[in-house]
């Protein structure tokens, strides 16, 4: 199992088929090189990330790991073929997932004269850093994993004690919420979750030989019929002067394109990516002023990283919301590079978000506005590979839609100041229940780490939730109701989702993983719940800081 230098200067054929050992594998990744295994496969994709349509932060969570399922669930077949470019060898057996350096692992340099017994001790020492399920939360390994969480993939050099938070990861509460998911969830030995993988994999050879990836376009068709008729709406009240009712038609015509643009983002349409990738932006660009871009730069890294407070953008939403204890100690978020701090303005605000959730929502359109132009002025826009031109396809699209919007219907059409405000407010107000489905579906699930040992199916269904609603309101939630499902298969055409349901339940009850199913009502209660909880301890820590600082005494409490 040993390999030298000389193995990977091997010919092309022959150092593809190498076999790779763990050891030399987590060299390379000490060196900075981003390594992902697939289909027990070793590719070595630094040459591609700059070409990645979804950008590189999603490539820099599976540094390490075996990503074959997320891989699969996320990429076409065209684009699977592409990644084999970059095979630089094989590995046999079993793959134990190392913890990615933005997530904060340690890996060690790689030497020849290793002895074999090395080849897994990295387990127990930087590179992979223990499960909080499988060691001792105490332990030292435990304390280094989340000390780091660099978003360079090279080694980072370690930061003093002194430097450090406290590790607020190891409190109570964590160590609670990682016991009540180890005793819900099936275990998280290698067999179990192998298991799950495997029944994982079946499914989805079913669902495909059952059709369920192929779009049906005549639901497509009822769809277009619904945009042209609120945009019909929209416009004939506008010519009558009836400018809030033109504003309410304007805001359901974004509401339910938005959900089109989501298919499309996941080339859930076409299933080509050129094709949906233009149709998503003309819907989300031209005719609702947002980035598809940005949606997909997000979005990727959500889907792998579902509800990881440091790394999953779509939770991330300081000082105005926080879900978990955890943001209550300035997060380092590795997606936007920074603190989320809790400073006074989160202090504030987070005692009281189960009040403000519902009105802050309401405004959610404008800030989607400023996220959009962030990305395609900021150089987040990939500028080669494939979607090198995407970039100046939706900045043409953010002149088109802020020409007829901005000029055309504000400005030139709407008389006065008075009647303008009143139909943007209830044009994007309108559209605050898509906000409010999308945080359905993560805000009251799970935020527990449970180390790099879990399966990819396990933690989608533990960390997502679907909507129960009846068949006539599908057209309301757009297919975001079967959230888990569609973490579990992404590109399954939305109109396929609910006979998908069907065979995730049966998925569900084989392999022992509980689906989080509340009806629209009971899964809002269960969200603001949640909010309600982190607010509280919010108000409990303001209260003990208030009476250290009146009692001078900071050093008996943590």
């Amino acid at each position: 199992m040993a390999n030298t230098r000389e193995t990977v200067n091997a010919p092309s054929r022959s150092r593809k088929d190498t076999t790779l050992s763990r050891r030399y594998i987590e060299g390379l990744i000490s060196e900075g090189k981003h390594v992902i295994i697939f289909e027990n496969r070793v590719l070595k994709v630094d040459a591609w990330i700059p070409y990645h349509p979804g950008g590189d932060k999603s490539i820099k969570h599976m540094v390490g790991r075996d990503g074959t399922d997320e891989i699969n669930a996320l990429h076409s077949k065209e684009a699977r073929q592409r990644m084999l470019s970059y095979q630089i060898g094989r590995i046999e057996g079993p793959w134990l997932n190392f913890l990615p350096p933005i997530q904060g692992g340690k890996f060690r340099p790689y030497s020849e004269d290793a002895s074999s017994t090395d080849e897994y001790s990295s387990d127990q020492e930087s590179s992979n850093p223990p499960s909080p399920v499988f060691d001792a939360a105490d332990s030292k390994p435990g304390l280094r994993r989340r000390k780091s969480t660099s978003t360079d993939t090279s080694v980072s050099s370690p930061e003093s004690e002194e430097s450090e938070p406290k590790p607020f990861f190891l409190d109570a509460r964590t160590k609670e919420e990682i016991r009540f998911d180890t005793a819900k969830y099936p275990s998280l030995d290698q067999a179990n979750q192998d298991s799950i993988r495997q029944k994982y994999r079946q499914l989805d050879q079913r669902i495909r030989a059952e059709g369920l990836y192929n779009c049906n376009y005549f639901s497509y068709f009822i769809e277009c019929c619904r945009y042209t008729l609120f945009a019909a709406l929209s416009y004939l009240f506008l010519r009558l002067g009836w400018y809030g009712t033109s504003g309410f038609f304007l805001g359901c015509f974004w509401h339910q394109l938005v959900f089109s643009a989501h298919d499309a983002g996941h080339m859930g349409i076409t299933h080509h990516f050129h094709v949906d990738s233009v149709i998503g932006i003309i819907i989300a660009d031209y005719l609702g002023g947002l980035s598809l871009g940005w949606w997909k730069r997000n979005h990727n890294v959500h889907h792998i990283v579902t509800n990881a407070p440091e790394h999953d953008p779509d939770i991330e939403h300081m000082p105005l919301f926080a879900i978990s204890h955890r943001f209550l100690t300035s997060l380092r978020s590795t997606y936007y590079e920074r603190i989320m701090a809790f400073d006074a303005a989160a202090n504030f605000m987070l005692r009281y978000q189960n009040y403000l959730y519902y009105p802050i929502l309401m405004f959610g359109r404008f800030n989607l506005y400023r996220l959009s132009w962030e990305y395609l002025l900021c150089g987040q826009a990939p500028k080669k590979g494939p979607a090198w031109w995407h970039r100046w396809f939706e900045l043409a699209g953010q002149v088109f839609f802020w020409t007829w919007f901005g000029y055309g219907v504000l400005y030139c059409t709407i008389p006065d100041w008075n009647s303008r405000i009143l139909f943007i407010m209830i044009s994007h107000m309108v559209t605050s229940p898509l906000h409010v489905q999308i945080t359905l579906s993560h805000f009251a699930m799970s935020t527990a780490d449970l180390g790099v040992h879990e399966s990819f199916p396990q933690k989608m269904l533990r960390t997502t939730m679907d909507v129960d609603c009846p068949t006539w309101l599908d057209f309301f939630h757009g297919g975001l109701q079967f959230q888990a499902i569609h973490h579990l298969y992404p590109r399954i055409p939305r109109h396929n989702l609910r006979r998908t349901q069907k065979l995730v339940l049966e998925f569900c009850r084989d392999t022992g993983i509980p689906y989080a199913l509340f009806t629209f009502v009971d899964g809002n209660k269960e969200v603001i719940g949640r909010l309600g909880d982190v607010a509280k301890q919010v108000r409990i820590l303001e209260e003990c800081r208030k009476s250290c600082a009146e009692q001078g005494v900071f050093s008996d409490h943590h």
